[in-house]
């Protein structure tokens, strides 16, 4: 693969040390890398970014992927929390390795034409069948980065859980299948495709002792962790009552604070847990749409970045939110700061920053989020000519605060995942056509 230029943007925003926004100037990439930026530049290919504003790709850190195969379910459309998992957990039991397979491909589709180049994904329950790898072989069709997270549920509802019993598995089962995952699938090197990360699903559904075991392996293997923290009201609740302590307590006492763990939602953060991921460099899955649609909140975000806290953007599962549109979730992510906090609380530029930068940060990919000679040629391109930003006068912001806007073009690893506005890697339309088959099926 030879090497690409692209030439005659409007801006490129790098997200460097001084944030730099450089109108006019062309980017080279060759051999996966960024190597130049300036203006007059050749290569091999060229692609003609006029009119266009070149970001680093957007990263998600935090989705359950096989859920984009159960959107608007009836009788989990007006749900809190727990009474929408208890509508969702028959209907998910039903699945097996295709639909799992299947909706992985679709969920990271529609990422990529919103301009994600790089997303974890949080599966906890494996069905009929379906493993891990069901999703890592999804994400290598359709050519993004892939943080696979192997979740686990072990407390069912005999127990005093909230999943059913048919879904949980034995903790010794999963310690094990944690590491053979681990063990296949994990790539530590710098500009790797595949991550593996251990992320049992949240203190609901999980023992204490299967919370700490999974944070000793994961640190014997050098991986990431993961689960979900003070989602909402019911979180707290339920923590009070079975542990006698708060979420961000909880998860000091069983290893779960440092650089190598991130927390989905954390809507409900106190002060003292702040400080608490502020000090140990623990990170935030931030999700408005979900903590939107579920009712749960407004999460602290405003708090968190002034203290210091590692925040990212996740799209959260496609049941609980309904769509998958990571930059839809920047804005999302923006208003409500301001709603919260104030017309000044936050601006277009800082949400992009966290869009991008954040949630390279929080996956732990110092190689990535930014757009720098060296640093991986994860890249979108956004035509700012259309309908959606007609008028605007400062195209860096109106990709946040306009649209929401899809992406032109998508580069990971310097190879092009979307081409003039279509994916690369797979027919969309037959994906889609397989994706309701198999959605009708789960309704039948």
């Amino acid at each position: 693969m030879g090497s690409t230029v692209i030439k005659n943007s409007q801006v490129i925003v790098t997200m460097d040390g001084k944030r730099r926004e450089l109108p006019g100037c062309d980017l080279l990439v060759d051999g996966g890398v960024i190597s130049a930026i300036g203006p007059d530049l050749e290569g091999d290919q060229v692609l003609n970014a006029s009119g266009c504003v070149v970001t680093p790709g957007l990263v998600n850190t935090h989705h359950h992927l096989y859920q984009t195969l159960t959107r608007a379910v009836p009788g989990g459309q007006d749900a809190l929390l727990f009474g929408w998992l208890k509508t969702l957990y028959p209907i998910w039991a039903r699945m097996g390795p295709e639909e799992v397979f299947v909706s992985a491909q679709v969920g990271l589709a529609e990422l990529a034409l919103s301009g994600c180049t790089m997303s974890s994904d949080h599966l906890y329950m494996f069905p009929n069948g379906a493993r891990l790898e069901d999703t890592i072989e999804a994400a290598k069709t359709i050519g993004t980065r892939f943080h696979a997270t192997r979740g686990a549920m072990s407390i069912g509802e005999s127990d005093g859980g909230l999943p059913p019993d048919a879904l949980v598995e034995r903790e010794e089962d999963i310690l094990n299948d944690s590491i053979r995952v681990v063990d296949a699938f994990h790539d530590a090197r710098e500009g790797s495709m595949t991550r593996v990360g251990l992320a049992p699903c949240s203190p609901f559904s999980v023992s204490r002792e299967l919370m700490r075991d999974a944070a000793l392996l994961a640190r014997d293997k050098g991986v990431m962790l993961h689960t979900h923290l003070a989602e909402n009201d019911e979180d707290i609740s339920y923590s009070l009552e079975k542990f006698g302590c708060r979420p961000g307590q909880y998860a000091e006492d069983l290893g779960w604070t440092g650089d190598d763990v991130w927390h989905a939602h954390c809507v409900k953060l106190d002060a003292q847990e702040i400080d608490l991921f502020s000090r140990t460099g623990t990170g935030v899955a931030h999700c408005p749409c979900s903590n939107c649609r579920l009712g749960s909140g407004i999460a602290p975000v405003r708090q968190m970045r002034d203290a210091g806290v590692k925040v990212a953007l996740g799209v959260d599962g496609s049941a609980s939110n309904d769509a998958g549109h990571l930059m839809d979730e920047a804005r999302h992510a923006l208003l409500l700061q301001r709603v919260k906090n104030g017309a000044d609380a936050m601006s277009a530029r800082e949400m992009l920053e966290i869009a991008t930068l954040g949630g390279a940060r929080v996956l732990g990919r110092s190689e990535c989020g930014s757009l720098e000679v060296g640093k991986r040629a994860d890249i979108a391109v956004w035509d700012m000519g259309g309908i959606t930003a007609a008028g605007n006068w400062d195209p860096v912001a109106a990709l946040v605060l306009t649209g929401p806007h899809n992406v032109r073009n998508l580069f990971v690893e310097g190879r092009a995942v979307v081409s003039d506005g279509q994916l690369t890697g797979v027919e969309l339309g037959a994906l889609i056509e397989r994706q309701n088959r198999l959605a009708l099926r789960l309704l039948d």
